[in-house]
């Protein structure tokens, strides 16, 4: 088995696989505070209450953005797993090039492009609705061409919430009309149809700006099925695997 670690922001995303799929997920609270002890008992009782064990896994890859955990979860994966973890960077072996000026494309967009590319082919352009949303373009010839870093959904309706007096908090869902009748679903229709505005207009100019006018556009992440029920057909596939069949690729290519 191949232990799967996706850390984001907010969330740790885990994935236990065969050689064929990914056969059980679960996710646990990204927490910089925890030790390597809490993450290790952690797992442990999430492997203990599926059926498996620590000796079951036989590696493990980590993608994260969150590089204040990595030395903890790296530490908790020698100790207790007793299997050095590959840490995904661009560095490693992807089977992609990168136009990039800077060596600091976050690990979440790699693991993303891998994924787009090898599972659905070029030219791919993959939005991330994580705690930022961000997108991402893979040339027909496996180049990542750039991106953009936009605003997360619910740190916008934080930042609404926390600035606005008089503003509530509310449930994220889509309301039948872009006209509200009141505040809660006034609220509602900014956020969503929002970001559905921004998401169509966005990719739109990177098809423009790149040329690729019939790149597929793979979505991905917890708000993606709220957001791109659209109208305009503009997402052709929501993957909200992505990010770990993108780490057991990687893990394939660089075992």
């Amino acid at each position: 088995m191949i232990l799967l670690m996706d850390v984001g922001n907010t969330n740790i995303k885990l994935g236990l696989s065969n050689d064929t799929k990914t056969i059980k997920t679960w996710r646990i609270a990204t927490d910089p505070l925890k030790t390597a002890d809490e993450f290790g008992m952690t797992l442990f009782d999430l492997l203990n209450q599926s059926g498996y064990k620590f000796s079951d896994i036989e590696g493990i890859i980590i993608s994260s953005v969150v590089p204040s955990i990595n030395y903890t979860l790296e530490h908790m994966c020698t100790y207790y797993i007793k299997q050095k973890p590959i840490v995904v960077s661009p560095k490693i072996k992807t089977g992609l090039r990168f136009e990039y000026t800077e060596n600091t494309l976050g690990a979440d967009r790699i693991v993303n492009a891998v994924a787009a590319y090898t599972l659905y082919g070029g030219p791919v352009i993959t939005v991330d609705f994580g705690t930022a949303t961000t997108f991402g373009m893979v040339s027909a010839d496996g180049v990542f061409m750039g991106g953009l870093i936009a605003p997360g959904i619910k740190p916008s309706v934080e930042s609404l919430v926390n600035t606005a007096a008089k503003l509530p908090r509310i449930e994220l869902v889509r309301p039948a009309t872009v006209l509200g009748k009141d505040t809660v679903s006034n609220m509602q229709s900014g956020v969503i149809y929002g970001f559905t505005g921004l998401v169509d207009y966005i990719i739109k100019k990177m098809k423009e700006e790149s040329g690729c006018h019939n790149a597929k556009v793979v979505a991905t992440g917890g708000m993606s099925q709220l957001v791109t029920q659209n109208e305009s057909g503009i997402v052709d596939i929501i993957d909200r695997a992505l990010s770990l069949k993108g780490l057991k690729i990687l893990y394939e290519m660089n075992k």
